[in-house]
């Protein structure tokens, strides 16, 4: 009986201790949340496009004549110089042709040789001397024509660049009608990226800058950047050189062409990247990228209401400044949306907001205090 009780005060015991400390412990309330006010700003804004990147030359090199590849001079990826011996074809039927001839020349000569002080004595008629000169000139126009095939089968580059791919080996039996070329020159000393803009970007691209004709508009255009498949910047800036006068109809674009130096050989031809064209703008609404997530394939941001509570709200962006999204429709100056943590948060859920520092005031204040230690 004793145990019984003993048993029971101790229980009784632990069950006020635990009351006890809930009671103590606090409420707990919404979760905190950083936020921002949305306000109108001036900003760069960055239109971005996929571009094709190649060399200023791109030569296939063909031969002109059908023979069976003797020698190759050159490898794949090698720098070589115009005038550069690339390819070397088998002549030797060409040779004996050619042997051939130069004999019918020789027989062509002789004949008008013989026939000439036959002509000044009047014993033959002027008109087989005639003869005699037309067939020399068709021989020695047949000899030219082999020798110059001849002279093919010695395939030089006619650009200076860099060998591309090399299909054919030593051996190999290749004729001016085969599909594939020997191998292809490209010049990368200039870099083009070649991108298009639909039919709205361009209406915008007119609009932004100024100029009645094509080439004013494009000089008044800025340098564009590349970002490479690595997601790095190239570190040399280009400038927009052509712009397609006509819209294809099939597709709705119009292509532009933007010119990059290539002096170390980073840019290779047939290589991708993102061009990047720097706009001014006045009064736009930026929010951060990282706030901003997908929901069946449309961009949403929430959106802090009456009450702490979010909602997401569709917006639509228009390129990029820096680490923020241009929002052209979907928020209003004054709107308070979430940057962190949207991956938490639910419609309707209720949220502690707390201010989040601007970007770029961190930035200073970071470099500020750099520079004090």
């Amino acid at each position: 009986m004793k145990n019984i009780t003993f048993s029971l005060i101790a229980i009784m015991l632990v069950f006020a201790s635990c009351k006890k400390k809930e009671e103590q412990a606090p409420p707990q309330g919404p979760a905190p949340f950083p936020v921002k006010t949305i306000s109108v700003q001036d900003a760069v804004v960055y239109q971005e496009y996929s571009a094709n990147l190649q060399g200023q030359q791109n030569v296939e090199i063909r031969p002109k004549v059908n023979g069976y590849i003797q020698k190759i001079y050159v490898d794949e990826g090698q720098v070589v110089k115009k005038g550069q011996l690339l390819f070397k074809l088998e002549t030797q039927t060409l040779n004996q042709d050619a042997s051939a001839a130069k004999a019918a020349v020789q027989a062509a000569q002789v004949e008008v040789d013989r026939l000439k002080p036959l002509v000044d004595r009047k014993i033959i008629s002027i008109v087989q001397l005639e003869t005699a000169k037309a067939k020399l000139a068709q021989v020695k126009s047949n000899y030219g024509s082999i020798a110059a095939n001849i002279g093919y089968g010695t395939i030089v580059s006619p650009v200076s660049g860099v060998i591309g791919g090399l299909p054919f080996r030593e051996g190999s039996l290749v004729s001016a009608t085969s599909e594939m070329p020997l191998t292809t020159v490209s010049d990368t000393k200039i870099v083009r990226a070649y991108f298009s803009m639909n039919e709205k970007q361009l209406l915008f691209f007119n609009k932004t800058f100024k100029g009645a004709t094509t080439a004013e508009k494009l000089k008044s255009a800025p340098l564009v950047s590349l970002v490479l498949v690595d997601n790095t910047i190239y570190d040399q800036k280009g400038k927009i050189a052509t712009m397609n006068g006509l819209v294809d109809p099939a597709t709705g674009n119009t292509q532009f062409r933007a010119d990059f130096n290539n002096p170390q050989g980073i840019l290779r031809s047939g290589s991708t990247g993102i061009i990047r064209l720097p706009i001014e703008q006045k009064d736009v609404i930026l929010v951060p990228q990282n706030a901003v997530f997908e929901v069946q394939g449309k961009q949403t941001i929430y959106v802090v209401e009456k009450g702490n509570k979010v909602k997401s709200t569709i917006i639509e962006t228009n390129g990029t400044s820096d680490l923020n999204f241009i929002v052209t429709a979907g928020l209003k100056a004054g709107d308070v949306v979430v940057v962190e943590g949207a991956s938490k948060l639910k419609d309707d859920m209720e949220i502690t907001p707390q201010q989040a520092k601007d970007a770029a005031n961190e930035t200073a204040e970071t470099k500020n205090t750099t520079a004090k230690k």
